[in-house]
């Protein structure tokens, strides 16, 4: 059987002009279970490593938060992290006509416009880790330090604490 080429997107385009190195790595979509614990489980990858992308807004207009797939945003941290008093995720509706990703497959790379965005500080501790690649079904593997450069995203403390629960 021969072997699918997966079709490149926006985002591995982006990353390609950029002379960032990276691998799509496809996964079997469930449209009932879009989170990022069956991502991680489709790859056989660590949970902790396949971070996902969150849109939020504040006084100070819209932002991006990537965090590990299995941990929540503290929204009071995400706020600080914008240097305002409060944030809220965004409804569903908005994500699509705002970044141009649907829900599942949204990546931080290539949204229709810049926003100020922050990678939660676990991202750094490995060589690698998977966001979105812009659809629903492939990720990105790709090296954080580089991801975050090129995103020029902040690296801080974004998730609400487990409790030594997790």
């Amino acid at each position: 059987m021969a072997k699918e080429a997966i079709n490149k997107t926006n985002a591995a385009r982006l990353l390609d002009r950029a002379g960032i190195d990276y691998t799509l790595v496809p996964y079997v979509v469930d449209p009932e279970n879009l989170d990022a614990r069956h991502v991680a489980e489709s790859l056989g990858e660590d949970i902790n490593r396949v971070f996902k992308t969150l849109v939020l807004r504040c006084d100070k207009g819209y932002f991006i938060c990537v965090v590990p797939g299995n941990s929540e945003v503290d929204l009071k941290k995400a706020a600080k992290a914008m240097g305002a008093k409060k944030a809220e995720m965004i409804h569903m509706k908005e994500l699509l006509p705002l970044t141009g990703y649907i829900r599942g497959g949204c990546s931080p790379i290539g949204m229709k416009k810049p926003f100020a965005t922050f990678f939660h500080n676990t991202a750094t501790g490995y060589d690698t880790i998977y966001v979105s690649a812009g659809v629903r079904g492939l990720q990105l593997c790709v090296n954080p330090i580089k991801l975050i450069e090129y995103t020029c995203a902040s690296v801080v403390d974004l998730i609400k604490d487990t409790d030594g629960d997790e």
